[in-house]
């Protein structure tokens, strides 16, 4: 798998920490008006990154962050989930698919993580072992670490 390349995004300086990761949840009406917006706002909404490096002397004033906001690097982030057994194989291309909807299961934050799209490919980077709890609908499933293609 080829190293991704990091894209450089702007962030409030009191979260500006190496190795954070964060979901970005898209911008604010606030921001339609700022000379920044297309820095600050570049990232896909719903879709999960982590910070690889925090730029230097890049500080900016910001009406939403009290501290302001600065540069980072950023990478998409891997995503630990649940998926069916047979779909396990590792360095395979997957199609995320929730495997149930069912709200009230001890797995479901495992079946429906933060950060993941529904329907885009994800290469299975690790197949972390078998599942932590047994599937309430019988399904045999497995913990995997899921990355970007």
């Amino acid at each position: 798998m080829a190293e991704t390349k990091p894209k450089v995004t702007l962030i409030g300086k009191c979260l500006a920490e190496k190795g954070l990761e964060f979901v970005y949840e898209g911008q604010l009406a606030v921001c339609q008006t700022c000379k920044l917006l297309k820095v600050c706002h570049n990232l896909q909404p719903g879709k999960k990154y982590q910070i690889v490096e925090i730029r230097k002397n890049t500080d900016q004033d910001c009406p939403i962050h009290r501290d302001g906001i600065c540069a980072v690097e950023v990478i998409e982030a891997p995503i630990v989930t649940l998926i069916p057994a047979d779909r396990a194989i590792l360095n395979s291309t997957v199609r995320y698919e929730p495997v149930c909807t069912k709200t009230d299961c001890r797995s479901y934050p495992l079946c429906h993580p933060d950060g993941i799209i529904e329907g885009e490919k994800y290469l299975v980077a690790k197949v972390l072992g078998n599942a932590p709890d047994v599937c309430e609908k019988g399904k045999n499933l497995k913990l995997v670490e899921l990355r970007p293609v």
